[in-house]
């Protein structure tokens, strides 16, 4: 395999976090403290680990709070804003957020989820397969609050269909986005990347699929960000 090629990372940090807001009520949500710092900075932390060295952070809601707190960079990461002046849904804020790229392809990450793993090499492998999205998926005890992904041969044939309470393969959070993907998207402004996107554009998209087995938490509702208070500590 060629070398890994360079890439920015999107963070997406400007949602309403409203199932969260029993528990706090007063920050975004990927500022909720956990093991004693914002979940942001782990995810941050992650990130420079595996190499990036410039992020995109998508902020709205309540976003003047992250860049207070992180201005221009965080450690050996730069940072730079993509500000939404409305709601946007995800799609929205992703398809904005990547016109402050500067690579062709981008590692896109959500801030109340931290997945811990090396996505070099499945960026490599997105870049080589010539499509323009690549999806990391990972096997959960409990599939029941997700949308469950299918791969077959290395891409994705099913994505977000709804399912029981059980095992099962889910979307991550995780993508590798070229900065073209959205260009023949016509449609509203605020969109949802998976519903309004991915789902049904799947067949025309075929995205890379690729399945990883590291340390993964969703800290979108209280449950879990009570959880991660008791399990991130061990892998830090």
């Amino acid at each position: 395999m060629s070398a890994t090629p360079t890439f920015d990372a999107i963070v997406l940090a400007g949602g309403l976090g409203t199932r969260l807001r029993s528990v706090i009520a007063d920050r975004p949500k990927p500022l909720a403290p956990v093991a004693g710092r914002p979940f942001l900075d782990h995810v941050l932390s992650h990130i420079e680990q595996v190499g990036v060295r410039r992020v995109v952070l998508s902020i709205g809601h309540l976003g003047d709070q992250i860049e207070d707190r992180y201005g221009r960079r965080f450690q050996a990461v730069d940072i730079v804003y993509s500000r939404e002046s409305e709601p946007l849904g995800t799609g929205g804020a992703l398809k904005q957020a990547l016109g402050h790229c500067s690579t062709p392809y981008a590692l896109v990450l959500n801030g109340d989820t931290l997945l811990r793993c090396d996505p070099r090499a499945f960026v490599a492998r997105t870049v080589a397969s010539g499509r323009r999205l690549g999806i990391l998926t990972r096997e959960v005890d409990d599939a029941a609050r997700y949308g469950r992904c299918e791969l077959k041969a290395g891409t994705v044939v099913a994505f977000g269909e709804k399912a029981g309470a059980g095992p099962g393969l889910i979307n991550a959070g995780t993508y590798c986005l070229h900065r073209d993907v959205f260009a023949d998207h016509i449609g509203p402004a605020r969109f949802s990347f998976e519903r309004d996107f991915i789902e049904p554009h799947l067949d025309r998209l075929q995205p890379h699929g690729e399945t990883v087995t590291g340390y993964f938490i969703d800290i979108g509702v209280p449950e879990d960000l009570e959880r991660a208070q008791a399990e991130l500590p061990k892998w830090l």
